[in-house]
């Protein structure tokens, strides 16, 4: 019996082996781009798992969904917390000046082109200027929500003063009266410096979110009361808590973490990304200011972005514009977590905010502008070299 008992183990503990082995590897941290920062506690980690359930619901008619929409849930946008596809791209639609969007009272300023049973999708009107955006990844916003005014301003050279022919700037736009402003707040004639969104047209991620729900699914809320359908305010389709908790979602999404950093290749690539200028739009290090979320508070991170807009020459300009952004320029994208990119596009890179580069180097090549001169540089490179860049921005 003890022979059977021992050669029972010796065939249970190999049937569990080879199970194990067919079962999935657990991927490693920085191989995924969703999770919540270290720190929370108890509260904060029960309203973060709130919010991501929130994040990945599915809204149908009986819900409120519509009766126009591009989503119905902000996971399809956000695959993994990750950039979108081109199966979900979004168009806004609107004008080329800055003087407002003369289409809002004809559905503007987003291209619902879905809608449920017996209703048509949204077209778009004649005259309108328009853009086609790909979703943007959702990790690390806390950290960029939490830099204070005063360090983006201190970033920005609108009238090039130290010649290097980089003029980035902030967005000075006018904000919903639901946000509540951040600690230190600078204003100008009644505007304040916004930094979400693709011309860096929201002031924080309430403003961005409640946006979303209405804009992509048609869900209206407390902040956003407006049917972008009818142009008539109804009741809300989302509670003001579920929105709450979406926003706490987003803002104790983990930064993504740098991989290999210690490859030689890569410690030669981020030289390199600093010789040729590029750092000087995609600033490597940032600080956080005070956080109502204590562990966001006075935090040192890596994003790879200056949260300014820049004119990025006539090559990227889409015509359109949103606040008070030129139709050229956009919101320097930050790059951490851009190698993990084409985990969440079908294994292609849908770079540039309409996803028209399908690799790295496409997506610099096309950077012109106040980026002309850094592009420049890149092309000067070895095709080494080149490789070394491209391996430090994959590590990202």
């Amino acid at each position: 019996m003890k022979n059977i008992g021992f050669l029972s183990v010796i065939i249970l503990g190999m049937i569990f082996v080879s199970c194990s082995k067919l079962g999935p590897i657990e991927p490693l941290e920085e191989d995924v781009l969703d999770g919540p920062i270290d720190g929370l506690n108890s509260t904060e980690l029960s309203e973060f798992l709130k919010g991501d359930e929130a994040f990945a619901d599915v809204f149908t008619v009986n819900e409120g969904l519509g009766p126009v929409f591009v989503a119905n849930q902000c996971a399809a946008c956000h695959i993994g917390d990750g950039k979108g596809t081109e199966f979900v791209m979004f168009t806004r639609f609107g004008q080329s000046d800055t003087s407002g969007n003369q289409f809002l009272n004809q559905g503007g300023p987003q291209l619902q082109h879905k809608a449920i049973p017996g209703y048509s999708p949204e077209v778009l009107p004649s005259g309108a200027t328009t853009t086609d955006l790909v979703a943007p990844a959702v990790t690390g916003l806390g950290y960029l929500d939490a830099v204070s005014d005063a360090d983006l301003l201190a970033l920005e050279d609108p009238n090039d003063v130290d010649g290097d022919g980089i003029s980035g700037r902030v967005h000075w736009n006018m904000i919903p009266g639901y946000v509540t402003l951040r600690p230190g707040s600078v204003t100008l004639n009644g505007r304040y410096i916004s930094r979400f969104g693709k011309k860096a047209a929201a002031y924080d991620l309430l403003a961005q979110t409640a946006g979303a729900y209405n804009q992509d699914m048609g869900i209206t809320s407390v902040f956003e009361p407006i049917d972008p359908f009818s142009g008539l305010p109804v009741e809300p389709e989302v509670d003001e808590s579920v929105v709450h908790q979406v926003v706490f979602y987003l803002k104790t999404l983990k930064a993504p973490i740098q991989r290999n950093q210690d490859d030689p290749d890569v410690i030669a690539g981020k030289n390199l990304f600093t010789q040729v200028s590029c750092v000087k739009c995609h600033v490597d290090v940032m600080q956080t200011s005070y956080s109502p979320i204590s562990v966001l508070s006075f935090q040192e991170f890596y994003p790879y972005t200056d949260l300014l807009l820049h004119d990025m020459g006539p090559g990227l300009d889409d015509n359109y514009t949103e606040g008070n952004a030129l139709t050229s320029e956009w919101r320097t994208p930050a790059l951490w977590g851009l190698g993990l990119s084409k985990v969440s596009q079908g294994g292609q890179y849908l770079l540039m905010h309409d996803g028209r580069a399908k690799s790295i180097e496409e997506a610099i090549l096309l950077h012109g502008g106040e980026a002309d001169q850094s592009r420049q540089q890149y092309e000067q490179l070895s095709d080494t070299e080149k490789a070394q860049l491209i391996k430090f921005l994959e590590s990202l």
